[in-house]
């Protein structure tokens, strides 16, 4: 599996326009690729603060920033629990905060939770620990009525045979329950037309997508962080996001777009920024990566 490469490190960062006394939020932490640009530029009176869903990450990132001249604070948790993650640092307000809506596959390939249709893991597809969630993926799979999973692997994953591959896992299940990953994709397999699974992405690309997007309730959150955060953002404070999937891109596009018609802020960049073709020829999936930029009045 090739290493995660994080994308626009330095036009997220430079979009942020960081003090170096500022308090400063990384709301994904992930690999620490934004976060090392981003405490590089703060001085001993500066905050950084770090939150991710997976605890590895905030592990991972403890010993990265152990020497960090400025302050800095990790936690585990969603960006949507913004708001009592700063209350616990006893911290109001922010000078920038960004989000990286990318997830990096080795962090959760090998951790049993079925993330990848390349290893056969059980269906789980949880970001955090799967007691707190109301379901999980192989809930979904095995409860949902055929309707309901069509609209998620329509509605999440934009899959083209949602329809087709919804009537196969229903018609399946009525056999034999789905437990892991592989049950899911020879199912896939099965329900899809050949030239599908010729494509340049594979076949369950798309249906692993929106069962990890419903399962975690991504778009609902990233709302929600979108929200708070803003609140939380000093007078001349900017918000970064960076998303990789349409409907996301659609739900920060819109919700900046209100907020400036408000007075709360501006839209910094009035067209997503992109990657550069050298960018993308390193990394292509770079690609899909859109930055928006939102400053608050």
């Amino acid at each position: 599996m090739k290493p995660h490469i994080t994308v626009l490190i330095d036009e997220a960062v430079e979009a942020l326009a960081i003090k170096s006394s500022g308090v400063i939020i990384d709301a994904t932490l992930g690999s620490s690729g934004h976060a090392r640009n981003i405490v590089s530029k703060l001085e001993k009176d500066g905050l950084f603060i770090g939150i991710d869903a997976d605890q590895q990450a905030i592990l991972e990132g403890q010993k990265t920033f152990s020497e960090a001249l400025c302050h800095v604070e990790l936690r585990v948790g969603n960006f949507r629990d913004i708001n009592s993650i700063l209350e616990q640092l006893h911290i109001e307000k922010a000078d920038a905060i960004l989000a990286d809506l990318g997830w990096r596959m080795e962090q959760f390939s090998g951790n049993g939770r079925g993330f990848s249709f390349q290893v056969d893991e059980p269906l789980i597809m949880t970001f955090g620990d799967p007691s707190t969630y109301a379901f999980v993926a192989k809930d979904i799979l095995n409860e949902w009525k055929e309707t309901d999973i069509k609209n998620v692997l329509k509605g999440y994953g934009e899959e083209q045979f949602s329809g087709r591959i919804a009537r196969h896992i229903v018609e399946r299940r009525e056999k034999t329950p789905f437990e892991t990953t592989f049950d899911l994709v020879s199912v896939i397999e099965e329900a899809v037309p050949s030239f599908y699974k010729r494509g340049k992405i594979n076949a369950s690309t798309k249906t692993f997508q929106a069962l990890r997007i419903a399962v975690n309730d991504e778009f609902d959150a990233l709302e929600n962080f979108l929200i708070k955060s803003i609140a939380h953002l000093k007078a001349g404070g900017r918000l970064a996001v960076i998303t990789f999937h349409s409907t996301e891109d659609r739900i920060v596009k819109h919700l900046f777009r209100n907020y400036s018609h408000d007075h709360i802020g501006t839209v910094v960049n009035k067209k997503p920024i992109i990657a550069s073709r050298e960018e993308v020829a390193r990394n292509p999936r770079a690609r899909s990566a859109k930055l928006r930029v939102f400053e608050k009045i």
